[in-house]
């Protein structure tokens, strides 16, 4: 699985992409249009992303996303360990883990044919 992509919602995207590009050294370039809007940059050690902040769940603090082979049995699994689904989607989904925190969860691309 790839490793985790760390969404963060910004008011100002520009200046959160100038943020991270001088942190980290990386540039976010633009999504494709099926992967959502924002900007992204995917290495093999960072996958790190910037949306515009809107009023959705994950618009309040920086969500973890994390690739997962079964959507839909993971997110059963979530409910039966005493988390929560807050989003729920066939692609991707929020969620809050047993404490509370929130974190998302993404079906991993179908395999080529």
């Amino acid at each position: 699985m790839p490793a985790p992509l760390i969404e963060f919602p910004a008011d100002d995207p520009g200046r959160a992409r100038r943020f991270w590009r001088g942190v980290l050294g990386v540039d976010l370039t633009p999504r494709p249009a099926a992967a959502g809007s924002g900007w992204e940059t995917d290495t093999d050690s960072l996958r790190l992303g910037i949306h515009e902040r809107g009023p959705g769940p994950g618009d309040t603090a920086s969500l973890p996303y994390f690739t997962v082979a079964d959507l839909a049995t993971t997110l059963e699994r979530v409910r039966e360990l005493g988390g929560s689904v807050i989003h729920p989607g066939e692609r991707w989904a929020v969620c809050r883990d047993s404490e509370g925190s929130p974190f998302a969860l993404a079906a991993a691309p179908a395999p080529a044919t």
